[in-house]
């Protein structure tokens, strides 16, 4: 599964999209859950901190 990431300038996520889903709303929350919590570097302009969006790729394992 494949989201959607914007970040602010601090590096809070502060918007989650699905962009690709992973085929199980369950799984999609979960993740989306999980990244929700993550701290970002910002990206930076001029040597400031500065709001960007990154893709986060997910990959589910089953443990086995």
């Amino acid at each position: 599964m494949l989201l959607r990431v914007h970040v602010d300038a601090r590096g809070l996520p502060v918007q989650i999209e699905v962009a690709s889903s992973s085929g199980s709303r369950e799984l999609d929350r979960a993740a989306s859950n999980a990244v929700r919590r993550w701290r970002f570097r910002p990206a930076t302009q001029g040597g400031e901190p500065v709001s960007g969006v990154v893709n986060v790729p997910v990959t589910f394992n089953s443990g086995r």
